[in-house]
């Protein structure tokens, strides 16, 4: 008998769907990936904010609550996880908290669920 992985059969409870988890660089806090904000580093060395969470390069996450935001920037966890300096206007605006992204992006509590 063969069977199919990820298949229900029945009499079987469904697989349980696993969803992709990170860390967040400030707090090391792990959680679902769509409860952060990704910051991006992309292949030409631009740093932005990467709010689809799909953007090419290297990517850091830091809580969407925005707790973290202001302990990145100090402990400089982002500059050491992109291996770059962050941009003044980055650095201004995750100073400025969760307010100045995406409103509808989400969020969460902080620390573990």
């Amino acid at each position: 008998m063969t069977s199919m992985a990820g298949s229900a059969q029945p009499g079987k409870p469904a697989p349980v769907r696993r969803f992709p988890v990170r860390t967040c660089v400030a707090c090391r806090t792990e959680r679902q990936k769509r409860e952060f904000v990704r910051i991006v580093r992309a292949p030409d060395g631009e740093i932005s904010l990467d709010l689809s969470g799909r953007a090419h390069g290297r990517g850091a996450y830091l809580c969407a609550d925005g707790s973290c935001w202001t302990v990145a920037i100090k402990k400089k966890s982002l500059e050491r996880a992109l291996s770059a300096p962050l941009p003044p206007e980055l650095r201004a605006q995750l100073a400025a908290g969760p307010t100045t992204t995406n409103a509808s992006h989400g969020g969460g509590t902080h620390g573990p669920q």
